[in-house]
């Protein structure tokens, strides 16, 4: 097996276990069950914002250390903090501990940063296009395994929703009343445990992106170029040996603060990658804002229902945004021109908001899982879309500082929404005014990309216009 093959199979086994969690379809059931007694408004209020806010606070230092770092210590993190998480849901019951337990959450998913880069510092440029592909699958086959372990686990009733936490932390089965009548004592599968350990296991990054990088020791000149949007030059680039270099020449080097400077401005200086890259934020904070809350609204529609499908849903959304991303990635190579995307974009981003009204203005819990389903599928497409415009227009040295800059910007979108919506500080409305703000945020923004759309045409029309008299004359 080729060498870079075989390192973005050892991470894809690491994304896809760290996806494996059952009992995530069901936390907002298990919360609000006879396990923990805190109310739907404390949920709503006090507990799920700090995840929010603890995740965008957390990125920030997260995304400048992980380069540092190399990588592999954040993605250890990963699983780290995920045993923490699931055994404080398990062993605690108050609210404090849930909202220090959302402080971890917000660590467990800044460091994702670490997973999704780690693989642009061990395998050549070349490989990029495959192995992001190969990372994002993973997730997507975790999270599909996951949503169906966890409704087979309800529907046979195998478990309750507590006992699905027992499958993202080691337990015996001896102690669960049902394994107790059969009188069978196995060892309870690990997959948050596993995922830790087999991080361990990952080959250590030598070389970083900036902070660790071997350097193609640019002249001042090059750097200058490299400042008006070139190519990054990197190790085996340059025909002069690094061992021949004087400390003269080292000294010319740029630093890795000077050389993360250098591409985002390389990068936030061409108009495209901004307008892409605003939509990219705008919708992933829609996004996790609607996921977020998804089962609180479930819980006001259905308080009690016979059987929960939210497991199926997930697999089901999962599967659908997955096909969803592979018929975008299809469809946009060379096949869609940025304007035209645009305008798909603007349709879709109103049928998202269309969506969401559906989840939230239905009474019936199945036209609810629905509107999310299909929500997910044009998110899947839109998201896919977006990113590979950004990518379009980049250096590929700074994939992973362009799309870790825009999370940031999409979680500080997030945290806006969260403020004004939920929280005492804003609006502090209800689960279905919440929903009802979303869908009209989403039809809001595909009204305003729809628009711009229109003036850039007309704009470049009239300027092509006027050339050609000019040119007449």
């Amino acid at each position: 097996m080729k060498e870079w093959l075989k390192i973005s199979c050892l991470l894809c086994i690491f994304g896809c276990v760290r996806e494996i969690r059952p009992s995530e379809p069901y936390v907002t059931e298990y919360l609000l069950g006879p396990w923990r007694n805190i109310t739907e408004t404390q949920l709503t209020h006090d507990v799920y914002p700090v995840g929010t806010y603890a995740y965008l606070v957390q990125l920030v230092f997260v995304f400048l250390i992980t380069d540092f770092l190399r990588y592999k210590p954040l993605i250890i993190t990963i699983g780290a903090t995920g045993v923490i998480i699931w055994s404080m849901l398990i062993w605690t019951t108050s609210l404090l501990s849930l909202q220090i337990l959302e402080f971890f959450y917000g660590t467990y998913m800044a460091a994702e940063v670490a997973y999704f880069t780690y693989i642009y510092a061990k395998v050549d440029k070349k490989y990029y296009p495959r192995v992001t592909s190969h990372t994002r699958a993973a997730m997507f086959v975790g999270k599909l395994v996951s949503g169906i372990t966890s409704q087979l686990m309800i529907n046979l009733e195998l478990m309750n929703y507590k006992e699905l936490n027992y499958i993202t932390l080691a337990s015996e089965w001896q102690d669960m009343p049902f394994q107790k009548e059969r009188f069978i004592q196995p060892v309870l599968f690990s997959a948050q445990i596993m995922a830790m350990l087999w991080a361990f296991g990952l080959p250590r990054v030598d070389k970083s992106l900036y902070f660790h990088r071997e350097e193609s020791y640019d002249t001042p000149e090059a750097i200058s170029d490299q400042s008006s949007y070139t190519q990054t030059e990197l190790p085996g680039d340059s025909s002069m040996e690094v061992s021949s270099q004087s400390q003269a020449d080292i000294a010319k080097q740029p630093r890795a603060m000077r050389l993360l400077w250098i591409h985002f401005r390389s990068a936030y200086t061409n108009g495209r990658v901004i307008q892409w890259s605003l939509w990219y934020a705008i919708g992933l904070a829609g996004y996790l804002q609607v996921t977020y809350y998804m089962q609180v609204l479930w819980k006001v529609i259905e308080p009690e229902p016979l059987i929960a499908w939210n497991g199926a849903v997930d697999a089901v959304l999962t599967a659908l945004a997955a096909l969803s991303a592979l018929a975008a990635g299809y469809l946009h190579t060379d096949r869609l021109n940025p304007r035209t995307s645009l305008l798909i974009l603007a349709f879709f981003s109103a049928l998202e908001g269309g969506c969401v009204l559906i989840c939230c203005w239905t009474h019936n819990i199945y036209w609810s899982y629905v509107g999310f389903v299909l929500f997910g599928g044009l998110y899947g497409f839109t998201i896919t879309v977006s990113s590979a415009e950004v990518a379009r227009h980049l250096q590929e040295d700074s994939f992973g500082l362009v799309f870790g800059f825009n999370t940031l910007i999409a979680l500080i979108f997030q945290s806006l929404l969260t403020m004004i919506f939920v929280t005492e500080t804003g609006f502090e409305l209800d689960a279905v005014g919440q929903y009802t703000a979303y869908a009209f945020y989403f039809i809001c923004v595909g009204v305003l990309y729809l628009i711009s759309v229109l003036v850039e045409y007309v704009w470049l029309r009239a300027a092509t216009r006027e050339k050609l008299e000019n040119t007449l004359e």
